[in-house]
C-alpha cells in the first residue's frame, strides 16, 4: 500500500483485510479516502479493502487535465491491474458513484457488484440547471446543500478543510464532467440509457424516495435494490456509519449465496 503510478497519476491508497472479495472504494468530488475510515474496520473485517484517493485529490498527484470520472475509471482500473485485482465490488459515493457505475458498465468482467451512496446521476432537470448555474460558486458554498439540520458540525467542517485543500482546476473539471461534459450522466436523460447497461448486482442508498423509484426502473439484476433514508445529509454514509456498513454487509452476503 502507499502510492502506485497509473499513467500520468500517481494514486495514494490503502489495502487492508484480506478475503475471496475485494472492496474498492471511491470518495466523492472534494474529498478523498478517509472518507471511508469509520467504515473499513468493518469491511476489512471480511473483505479485502482497498480505497484511494481520485487524482487530484487527497494525496494523488493533480495532473493539469484529465480530472474527470470517465479518467478516474480509468485511473482505478489500472490500479486493479497493478493489483492483481481481477474482480471488485465497486463501492462510491455522489461523484464516486458515478465512477463505480462507469466501471460497471465499461469494464463488467472487472465488476462483482455495485454499491452507490446518493450517486451524482439521475437528477431532475431542474437540479441539474440549478447545479449548472452554480458552476462559478466556490465550492465550499456548492457544499452547503449535503446537508440536514442534522447533520453533525465535525462533518461540515472535515469536508470544508477537504475542499479547500483540493486545487480549484481540479474541483472545476470534475464538476462540469458530472453536470455538462459530453459524457456526463448527472440528467436522467443521460443517465437512463448508460444506467441501464448495468448488468451486475446494484445496492444504491438515495434520501430522496423519488430518486430511489427513477432507479429501481433501470436495474437488469434480481438482486438489485434501493434504501432510502430519508432526513439523511449527502453523506448519509458518514452520518450513519455503522448501519451504512451493516446494511452493505449483508447484502454482500445475500448475492453471495
Amino acid at each position: 500500500m502507499g502510492f502506485a503510478a497509473a499513467g500520468d497519476v500517481r494514486l495514494f491508497y490503502t489495502d487492508d483485510g484480506s478475503g475471496d472479495t475485494t472492496l474498492l472504494l471511491v470518495h466523492g468530488w472534494g474529498a478523498d479516502s478517509h472518507q471511508w475510515v469509520h467504515h473499513i474496520p468493518s469491511f476489512a473485517a471480511r473483505f479485502r479493502v482497498i480505497a484511494v484517493d481520485l487524482r487530484g485529490h487527497g494525496y494523488s498527484s493533480a495532473p493539469p487535465s484529465g480530472n474527470n470520472p470517465p479518467t478516474m475509471a480509468e485511473d482505478l482500473l489500472a490500479l486493479l491491474d497493478l493489483l492483481a485485482v481481477q474482480r471488485c465490488v465497486a463501492v462510491g459515493h455522489s461523484m464516486g458513484g458515478v465512477i463505480a457505475s462507469r466501471l460497471a458498465v465499461e469494464h463488467p468482467s472487472r465488476v462483482e457488484a455495485v454499491v452507490g451512496v446518493d450517486p451524482g446521476y439521475g437528477r431532475p432537470d431542474e437540479v441539474v440547471a440549478m447545479a449548472v448555474a452554480m458552476r462559478e460558486t466556490p465550492a465550499v458554498r456548492i457544499d452547503e446543500w449535503c446537508y440536514t439540520p442534522a447533520s453533525p458540525a465535525w462533518l461540515r467542517e472535515w469536508h470544508r478543510r477537504r475542499l479547500l485543500a483540493t486545487p480549484p482546476h481540479v474541483l472545476t473539471e470534475a464538476y462540469d464532467a458530472l453536470w455538462s461534459g459530453p459524457e456526463a450522466i448527472g440528467s436522467r436523460a443521460a443517465a437512463e440509457p448508460y444506467l441501464s447497461r448495468r448488468e451486475c448486482p446494484v445496492l444504491t442508498f438515495w434520501t430522496d424516495p423519488a430518486q430511489a423509484a427513477w432507479e429501481s426502473d433501470l436495474f437488469k439484476h434480481p438482486a438489485s435494490r434501493t434504501v432510502c433514508w430519508q432526513g439523511s445529509g449527502h453523506r448519509l454514509h458518514e452520518e450513519r456509519p455503522a448501519e451504512f456498513t451493516l446494511v452493505v454487509n449483508q447484502w454482500l452476503k445475500e448475492i453471495s449465496r
